[in-house]
């Protein structure tokens, strides 16, 4: 299992489980985002955002997710870890997160901050995103401050799908708008 950054190809594969997910996909770039991946069978197995605030020289850890068959085995944690990496990498010093899953986030070293002190472009998100979600905590972490739980490192270490667990959708004719009841196709023999 390793953390790669998002290349344009992935971008169809990315929008989908965004959706499916119900994440936030304001002013996506796929290029902001790191994926998740088996190193046996090649499948993506979750993905996470890094988003600057240019104007008030921020960035936010945003729309991270884990497929259901990968959960519990340190995906997510490791997504953290790489998009909290790049943002040092970047220049950021602090690290920002406006998430429902505060509780996780906090075993990573990250703490509550009061939404005054947060700058004016996450103050705007953070209203945005309780319109969507009951609790949302503003979170801040330094970005030499990420700790890693080793239970979480030996599980990514050792990952396994889920079986039983359905990671890719089944797509169908007509998902693709062809009704297959009428439908001719160029090499049809009858």
């Amino acid at each position: 299992m390793y953390v790669r950054d998002a290349r344009n190809r992935d971008e169809a594969w990315l929008l989908d489980h965004i959706e499916a997910m119900g994440l936030d996909d304001t002013a996506f770039r796929s290029r902001d985002y790191v994926i998740a991946v088996d190193d046996d069978s090649t499948s993506k197995t979750g993905f996470g955002r890094f988003r600057v605030h240019r104007d008030d020289d921020a960035c936010e850890l945003t729309s991270i997710g884990v497929l259901d068959s990968w959960e519990g085995n340190g995906v997510g944690a490791h997504i953290v870890e790489r998009l909290i990496r790049n943002a040092g990498i970047e220049g950021y010093d602090r690290v920002y997160a406006l998430s429902p899953a505060h509780e996780y986030l906090a075993q990573f070293g990250f703490e509550p901050v009061d939404a005054d002190e947060l700058p004016d472009a996450l103050q705007k998100r953070l209203d945005e995103k309780r319109e969507r979600h009951d609790t949302v905590i503003p979170m801040v972490i330094d970005s030499d401050g990420f700790s890693m739980p080793e239970e979480l490192r030996e599980r990514f270490k050792n990952a396994a799908e889920n079986v039983g667990s359905e990671s890719e959708p089944t797509e169908s004719p007509e998902d693709f708008g062809i009704d297959s009841e009428s439908a001719t196709y160029k090499y049809d023999t009858g």
